[in-house]
C-alpha cells in the first residue's frame, strides 16, 4: 500500500511517521488489495485545547473510499481513533462481502434443489 503523508503546522518526526505506519501496517493486513493511504496530521492552535490535533485517513480501495477523522488533545491518540474508525469501516465493508457470497450461494443451492424434486 502506497502512503501519501501530509502535516500542517506540525513537524514531522521519525516516532510519529513509524506509529502511523505501525497503524497502517495494520489495515493493510486487514484489506490487502488497498491501493494508498492519504493522511494528513493537523496541529490547530487557535482551538480548544481538547482539539488541537487533527488526523485524517482516507484509504483508496477498490470501490468507494473510506475516509475518517478525529481531533484530540494528543496526536498519537487522534492517529489510534482515526485508524480504529477505518478498521471498523474495513470489517463492515468485509462481513457485508461474505453476506452477500452466502445469499447467493443459499439461492443457489435452492435452486438446485429445485431442479432435482
Amino acid at each position: 500500500m502506497k502512503l501519501i503523508l501530509s502535516t500542517h503546522n506540525l513537524t514531522l518526526t521519525k516516532a510519529i511517521e513509524n506509529h502511523v505506519v505501525a497503524k497502517l501496517q495494520k489495515l493493510d493486513h486487514l484489506d490487502p488489495r488497498a491501493i494508498d493511504a492519504r493522511v494528513t496530521l493537523e496541529h490547530d492552535h487557535t482551538r480548544a485545547p481538547e482539539k488541537q490535533f487533527s488526523c485524517s485517513i482516507r484509504l483508496s480501495v477498490r470501490g468507494p473510499d473510506l475516509f475518517a477523522e478525529d481531533r484530540e488533545n494528543d496526536l498519537y491518540a487522534a492517529i489510534d481513533r482515526v485508524a480504529k474508525k477505518i478498521e471498523q469501516q474495513l470489517r463492515k465493508r468485509h462481513k457485508k462481502q461474505i453476506e452477500r457470497w452466502h445469499k447467493q450461494a443459499a439461492r443457489a443451492k435452492e435452486r438446485a434443489k429445485s431442479r432435482t424434486a
